[in-house]
């Protein structure tokens, strides 16, 4: 299978192996550049040339994410797959420790409401292509499952996606659109500035477990399900 697809928050870490993942299962990809001074993205796009596209995205302004809209629809007459990767961490901040109520709305902003701009504006490049639209959530928002104090920012947003994803499903599912809402367990990623060696995952590892579940047809298309890393599936 190969097709062209659309991965935000692409310049390093997890959406860098999944682009780099998707290019090697041949796969054209439109790469989500919000930090053009982070090298590897070029890197990766000089080393396939035609196969990454770099197109700046910064899924918190609606106006970046109209003009990606815009460059993909110029470059391609399909999109088959959306990869919303992009994401960022609040802190992990409790309420006897002062909130950062700043970087709270951001995180929300940027987890929840980016994701839902680039599906509306990408919306019309998938009509002809295989419509399957993946989501990077996590197991904090899991409401039932969760057991964090604090984190509020980074678990309420991801909570806020996973509903996301649910009346996206109710809209979209009959007009033929797959889902695919995905936790990829604790990666080294740079999600709160510097790369977190404390985590159990490198991002080749996290991309080589999700790509297949992103990829491939499910026979219960129409239960929108939470899956993690291990295959395994989790309470909303």
């Amino acid at each position: 299978m190969s097709g062209v697809a659309l991965v935000t928050g692409a310049d390093r870490g997890l959406g860098l192996a999944l682009t780099a993942g998707l290019v090697e299962r041949g796969w054209r990809v439109f790469a989500g550049q919000y930090m053009p001074e982070w090298p590897e993205l070029g890197a990766l796009a000089a080393r396939h040339p035609g196969a990454v596209e770099i197109v700046p995205l910064d899924v918190s302004c609606a106006a970046s994410v109209t003009a990606a809209a815009r460059t993909v629809g110029e470059r391609s007459d399909r999109l088959d797959l959306i990869i919303n990767n992009a994401g960022i961490n609040a802190g992990r901040t409790e309420l006897r420790e002062g909130l950062d109520w700043e970087a709270m709305h951001r995180a929300y902003n940027v987890n929840a409401l980016g994701p839902i701009r680039v599906v509306e504006a990408f919306l019309p490049r998938m009509a002809q292509g295989m419509r399957r639209l993946a989501f990077v959530s996590s197991e904090a928002g899991s409401i039932a499952m969760n057991n964090r104090q604090g984190s509020f920012g980074y678990c309420m947003s991801k909570t806020a996606l996973n509903m996301a994803v649910r009346i996206m499903h109710n809209e979209l599912r009959r007009a033929g659109y797959t889902f695919r809402l995905y936790h990829p367990g604790w990666v080294r990623s740079y999600m709160s500035g510097q790369k977190n060696m404390r985590a159990t995952l490198e991002p080749e590892e996290a991309a080589a477990c999700a790509l297949p579940f992103f990829l491939e047809d499910r026979d219960d298309e129409d239960r929108l399900v939470l899956i993690d890393y291990e295959g395994r599936e989790w309470p909303f």
